[in-house]
């Protein structure tokens, strides 16, 4: 197989395993706490800038995994797990439906809580 087939191979096996795992995880949070909120993406998008934080300095400064788990880890899986757009989408959605103010806390709360959360993984790497 060819070096170019194989970084494609992995990139989409990535995005099927994150795809997955926020259908998982978005789920099981919004059975946990019911849908008034949108805490499953909430809870997926500070996971995913968790593990990006801690695979980014694992990458970058430990150099423990191979520039090609990037592909897998980062693009692929990360990039499939992580739902920006669909944290917009829902924001507008709470804005439309009269809750600007639930939107606000939900914008906010996803960029603090996702800058913390990096930085815990990236702390976590950097004592490994």
């Amino acid at each position: 197989m060819g070096d170019r087939m194989q970084k494609w191979l992995m990139l989409l096996a990535g995005g099927m395993v994150g795809t997955a795992g926020r259908y998982l995880v978005s789920e099981g949070v919004y059975r946990w706490l019911g849908t008034g909120f949108p805490t499953g993406t909430l809870a997926v998008n500070t996971l995913g800038c968790l593990v990006i934080g801690f695979l980014a300095t694992l990458i970058d400064q430990k150099f423990l995994l191979k520039p090609e788990a990037r592909l897998f880890l980062m693009v692929g899986m990360l990039g499939a797990f992580t739902t920006f757009s669909t944290l917009i989408y829902e924001s507008w959605r709470l804005i439309q439906g009269g809750q600007g103010w639930l939107a606000a806390v939900n914008l906010v709360g996803s960029v603090c809580l996702g800058l913390a959360a990096l930085w815990i993984g990236h702390a976590a790497a950097t004592l490994l």
